[in-house]
């Protein structure tokens, strides 16, 4: 019997970060989860002192000053890093750390609206680029025509600005289908990144046929019936 994952208190954990002394300049939960999620793709993961070190400080990756206890947050940040790991292990679904804004009446935004679904997903996208960037001969430093669809699914909610010099990654998001709205694009991030671990962390081969034939693309799965839109 499966023992259910300890939840964690993420308003104990955006305080933990809020506290991290200037001129640090620390992730949010939001961009935290996709970092984390980059992290979990590494083919093999770096050690916690090279990771955490971008959590403190999204800019640089500078130490905090002396007398700072990090531990709190390596702690809790390393228990949400496991449950993505098995979740990638598994090729399952997981609920990623993203928040709707509220609208002027302090009321969830309308999750069709394509601005809503930007403005909620953008951390937690920016925080897993940071993630695969921060370590370029790991999850980046695979092939790169395997990791493109991968890719387009998730950067796709980044402006094309920031993807300058990245003719083949704009082209291949340019052949997505738009995410029709807030949920859409919640399962983009989780189902591109599960496509991103057949290549960075692939699965033993079965004996089995894949569903499509020898070779067949692999389907990424889909969210399960009755799980939230986004995470609270």
């Amino acid at each position: 019997m499966n023992t259910p994952a300890p939840t964690i208190d993420l308003d104990r954990l955006q305080d933990l970060l809020d506290a991290v002394p200037a001129p640090l300049e620390p992730l949010d939960v939001a961009m935290l989860d996709g970092y984390l999620t980059a992290i979990a793709l590494q083919p093999k993961a770096p050690p916690p002192g090279e990771w955490l070190r971008w959590v403190l400080d999204s800019e640089e990756g500078r130490a905090p000053p002396a007398g700072f206890d990090v531990e709190p947050i390596r702690a809790l940040a390393m228990r949400r890093l496991q449950q993505l790991d098995t979740a990638v292990r598994g090729r399952q679904w997981w609920d990623p750390w993203v928040f709707a804004p509220a609208d002027e009446d302090g009321e969830d935004a309308d999750p069709e609206d394509w601005e809503t679904v930007l403005a909620t997903v953008y951390p937690w996208v920016a925080g897993f680029a940071l993630g695969a960037d921060s370590f370029p001969r790991g999850l980046m430093g695979c092939k790169e025509a395997d990791l493109l669809e991968g890719l387009a699914g998730i950067y796709q909610f980044l402006d094309p600005e920031d993807l300058e010099d990245a003719d083949e990654l704009l082209e291949a998001i340019e052949g997505i289908e738009p995410a029709a709205n807030l949920e859409e694009a919640i399962e983009h991030l989780v189902a591109h990144s599960l496509l991103l671990a057949d290549v960075s962390r692939p699965q033993k081969a079965a004996t089995a046929p894949r569903p499509g034939g020898p070779g067949g693309a692999r389907k990424p799965p889909r969210r399960p019936p009755g799980r939230g839109g986004y995470s609270r």
